[in-house]
């Protein structure tokens, strides 16, 4: 029972904000760099960070309890670590004033202010800093230097806006003391404009700014304790019943040791395999032509007459009796059950473009193909045997995938809960990870062959461009809905493994991070074991929550 992938690539910030935190630095053109243990600050061009995508394989098939537990709290909702060792160790000479408010989306604004004397003391600590690297003619190495003549020397504006930077990495810490323990990792986001702020340190020689940051999201069960007896419906399409499954199978293997011979004198027919163009628009209220949807047109699609209930329906029935070269319209509605919610009940106007058509010239099916069909059966009986222990192993797991699925679905429906924006990134981004590794491996033929030929730009061109922020926003956008569901449920089984002091071994968590970290070197991809840690958690929380869950529930089972 797979419960998910987890998959990440590097954050794509937007030009407005940088995220603080796991060296992000904000809205300034600014680097630290580090000498002895101190910073020191040089100017370049702004911070781009390549999108690599990393797949950590799932954790648990079937994940049983252990004595001697690991608890954990929400899932997928790191708070920050309690105070870093640097706000304890770097007492301030006076106390910042920090005003905290509720923002959306689950997230606090502070508005910091910074006594006169704490700026000063930091930009005293960037002129020494600046005095040990700085070569001042007449001056030794080290030396103190005159305050108007090292300021001369590095540049007004520069010790300006590096005391600026000072006093943020210095001060910021401070100032999330009081969301200590709630302020989501890598969440902060310095809001004010740095300009501003130079400008306002060079006037006053003070300094003010403000933050926002997210924090653990409270979840609103309705009803109360409502996932501990529910009643869960798990539907089931026939195409997992292990009977059927088993014939199209033999169907597929028998099919596959036929020759395919293009037909010349009559129009498509149920068995035949016709090579199609698809297009299709919306039909507005009033009967006029909508707009185009992408989802359903394809280009050369192979279309399997045997397999037509597969698809819309209604699709095969208007083009049967279709001949190569002609082309059919007509118009069919989604379904209320259609996967994609956009479009149940939608009427839609398809046109159709026969290109090739063909037939399969199939042989004899007796005992002499038993080899050919699953290799080391001697038998039709053998193959068959064969294939349904095979399938009754794909519908207990299909089931039980199912089971889970439903599980999930409705405790998402019981929680109500803000999410904040950079969980939703982070998930979304995860997601997005998994989409370029689908789409690494669903190239890697087609870059093959181009390098034979010595065209590979086009293949590198259209990966580098489904790494642009562009299309990680547009992602995030399209899928906006998928993700904050699936936000939902995890927030969901992590207050559920909390509130019922569930736990998983010791062991266990040693042993799934080991293969997990295994499967990384395999494949020669990087990785951060302690994530990698973080993530093998929340899944085996997952596991046991659902195994909690499902012996409590009353379930009931339907075929589609």
């Amino acid at each position: 029972m797979e419960l998910c992938v987890i998959s990440s690539i590097n954050p794509v910030h937007s030009s407005s904000t940088r995220r603080l935190g796991s060296r992000r630095l904000f809205q300034s053109d600014s680097l630290f760099l580090s000498r002895d243990g101190c910073s020191l600050l040089r100017f370049h061009g702004r911070l781009k960070k390549p999108i690599k995508p990393l797949e950590l394989s799932c954790a648990a098939k079937k994940i049983g309890s252990g004595g001697g537990g690991v608890r954990r709290s929400a899932a997928s909702t790191k708070a920050a670590p309690a105070v870093e060792p640097s706000v304890k160790e770097d007492k301030l000479p006076a106390e910042l004033q920090v005003k905290e408010t509720q923002a959306p989306n689950s997230s606090v604004k502070l508005s910091v202010e910074v006594p006169a004397v704490v700026c000063e003391d930091c930009y005293q600590r960037v002129l020494t800093e600046f005095m040990k690297m700085a070569k001042v003619p007449g001056f030794r190495p080290g030396k103190r230097v005159p305050e108007n003549i090292i300021v001369g020397f590095v540049g007004r504006p520069y010790v300006l806006r590096a005391t600026v930077e000072s006093i943020l990495k210095r001060t910021l810490p401070h100032a999330m003391e009081s969301v200590t323990g709630k302020a989501l990792k890598d969440s902060i986001q310095i809001v004010s404009s740095f300009p501003e702020m130079e400008k306002a340190y060079s006037q006053l020689r003070t300094l003010s700014y403000e933050v926002v940051v997210d924090v653990v999201p409270e979840l609103k069960w309705n009803p109360e304790n409502g996932y501990k007896d529910m009643k869960v419906v798990v539907e089931l399409g026939d195409e997992i019943d292990a009977k059927k499954a088993c014939e199209r199978q033999l169907r597929q293997k028998y099919k596959s040791l036929g020759a395919l011979k293009i037909v010349t004198d009559r129009g498509l027919q149920v068995g035949d395999l016709a090579v199609i163009d698809i297009s299709a628009t919306t039909i507005d209220e009033d009967g006029s032509t909508g707009e185009a949807i992408p989802d359903a047109e394809s280009k050369g699609f192979h279309f399997d007459t045997e397999e037509g209930n597969r698809l819309l329906p209604g699709f095969l029935d208007s083009i049967l009796g279709i001949r190569a070269g002609e082309s059919k319209s007509f118009s069919l509605v989604f379904p209320e059950s259609w996967k994609q919610e956009s479009l149940r009940g939608q009427r839609a106007q398809f046109t159709v473009d026969c290109k090739e058509l063909f037939y399969r010239d199939l042989p004899t099916l007796d005992d002499s193909l038993a080899d050919k069909l699953l290799p080391g059966c001697t038998t039709l009986k053998e193959v068959e045997e064969t294939l349904t222990k095979r399938c009754q192993e794909m519908e207990e797991e299909a089931k039980e995938q199912a089971t889970d699925n439903a599980i999930l679905e409705q405790i998402r429906k019981m929680v109500e809960v803000e999410i904040p924006q950079s969980l939703f990134e982070e998930q979304g981004r995860q997601f997005y990870g998994a989409r370029l590794l689908e789409i690494q491996a669903s190239i890697l033929t087609l870059y093959l062959l181009l390098s034979f030929t010595g065209n590979m730009k086009l293949t590198e061109d259209q990966l580098a461009s489904l790494s642009s922020q562009k299309s990680v926003n547009e992602f995030l956008e399209t899928q906006r809905e998928s993700i904050t569901n699936i936000i939902k449920q995890n927030l969901a089984v992590g207050d559920i493994f909390k509130r019922e002091n569930l736990e998983f071994s010791t062991d266990e968590l040693v042993k799934e991070v080991e293969n997990s970290v295994t499967e990384f070197k395999k494949h020669k991809q990087e990785y951060d074991e302690e994530r990698v840690k973080d993530q093998v958690q929340e899944i085996l929380e997952g596991a046991k929550v659902l195994e909690w869950l499902k012996e409590r529930a009353e379930i009931q089972y339907i075929t589609r």
